[in-house]
């Protein structure tokens, strides 16, 4: 359905989990991929595992938090593919913990990585985007609509990934340059879905409050930014989408409460 070839698509945090996963997607559409992350390893991993799809792939390691690591990343992406048509900004940072456990340097970690991070890679991208026609996407979280126990410091920088994403979208519009906001549920294979479901009985807990009674995959998330990306969106620009079998609209705010408990009951053993 989707053909990207000829298409040049830059994926921030695309080495591993749900960015992979959208990497992937656009990498089989017949885009050429350009992946970040701050570990060399995995992106020199990630690059392989693209191009095994037949794809070209290219990567860089870069920390979204180094405003210059990141521009140089997108300096070299250009150089090597030219301007960038799908943009998007997946980089995060998580833990669970309750405020009170909350430290400043681990606050500050998680704001610095999902929230200052996302302005970084919108800002060093922009003079490399194809406009007008680019497309921005942010991977957020449901912590950005839905208050989650033990998620205070994610629900505070996903919040502002997405009026991130809609500031831009009026800033950058008249541009041509869509920007719009994915939402990912529980996915199955994800470091996220590993801290906070971290026992079989937690992935259960949260596989029967999604209404449709399973855990997503990455390509489900894949899918909806390939959509995005694509021309069938031209006039989709501002929006926040979830992509989680309804979980947000069922996900009560003290969601995590059982995992917390069974971190603290780990810690004190």
């Amino acid at each position: 359905m989707f053909d990207y070839s000829g298409k040049n698509v830059f994926v921030a945090g695309g080495t591993s989990g749900i960015n992979f996963g959208i990497a992937e997607g656009f990498a089989r559409a017949g885009a050429r991929v350009f992946v970040i992350s701050r570990s060399p390893e995995k992106v020199t991993s990630a690059v392989e595992l693209l191009q095994e799809t037949g794809a070209e792939a290219a990567g860089a390691s870069a920390d979204v938090r180094d405003f210059d690591a990141v521009k140089t990343a997108f300096a070299a992406a250009h150089g090597t593919f030219g301007d960038i048509d799908v943009l998007v900004s997946g980089a995060a940072g998580n833990f669970p913990a309750r405020v009170n456990d909350i430290s400043s340097n681990g606050f500050r970690a998680v704001l610095e990585i999902d929230l200052l991070g996302t302005h970084h890679v919108m800002t060093a991208a922009w003079p490399v985007l194809n406009k007008p026609g680019a497309s921005v996407i942010n991977i957020s979280a449901p912590q950005a609509i839905v208050a989650m126990t033990g998620q205070a410091h994610v629900c505070a920088a996903k919040a502002g990934v997405d009026m991130i994403t809609r500031t831009l979208a009026l800033e950058w519009g008249p541009e041509g340059v869509r920007v719009n906001s994915v939402i990912p549920g529980p996915i199955d294979g994800t470091e996220g879905m590993r801290r906070l479901a971290p026992t079989p009985q937690a992935m259960e807990m949260v596989r029967q409050s999604v209404p449709m009674k399973r855990v997503g995959i990455p390509q489900d998330v894949a899918n909806l930014c390939l959509y995005l990306g694509s021309h069938y969106a031209s006039y989709v620009s501002g929006a926040v989408i979830p992509v989680d079998g309804a979980w947000s609209l069922n996900m009560p705010g003290t969601a995590l409460d059982p995992v917390l408990d069974h971190i603290a009951a780990s810690r004190a053993k």
